[in-house]
């Protein structure tokens, strides 16, 4: 599963092999990649950290596509490239707090796995590597989205 370079990265650097809910393995694993890309690049900014996240949804759209291809199952559940990357954005808005950063995690693999409204049907439209990488964009944004309502409601 790891002979091409796209599997390699589709699969999230062979966390997405694990046996037991790789989806979630790769959310974890958005979490060092968040730290470590956020000290990198923390000298020029956050523009910096939001165009990294653009280059690795473009680069998971090739790698999950290709993968996708020789797998012979479009959305193959061991792809997980999509939640690391799309967790990427909802960590860039999450407080430092660890309540907030277990919200952000349990928010984000609750909208990914539940997949409500348009998740679904977009889930269901979009084919290819760009189907496999934007419903997890949009669990994102559902994530922040329910963050904002709990911080406007509760403080």
């Amino acid at each position: 599963m790891l002979a091409h370079p796209a599997r390699f990265i589709a699969l999230g650097f062979g966390t997405g092999l694990s046996p037991f809910a790789p989806g979630t393995v790769g959310t974890l694993l958005g979490f060092p990649v968040y730290w470590i890309a956020s000290d990198l690049l923390a000298p020029y900014g956050p523009v910096a950290l939001l165009a990294l996240v653009a280059a690795m949804f473009v680069l998971g759209v090739w790698a999950c596509e290709r993968t996708g291809r020789d797998l012979g199952l479009a959305d193959h559940s061991g792809m997980n490239w999509d939640e690391i990357v799309a967790f990427q954005l909802v960590l860039m808005l999450t407080p430092a707090a660890w309540q907030w950063q277990a919200f952000a995690f349990f928010g984000f693999r609750f909208f990914d796995v539940v997949k409500p409204p348009p998740i679904r049907q977009a889930d269901a439209r979009l084919k290819g590597g760009l189907g496999v990488m934007f419903d997890d964009i949009l669990a994102a944004f559902y994530t922040l989205l329910a963050m904002a309502v709990y911080k406007t409601v509760f403080g």
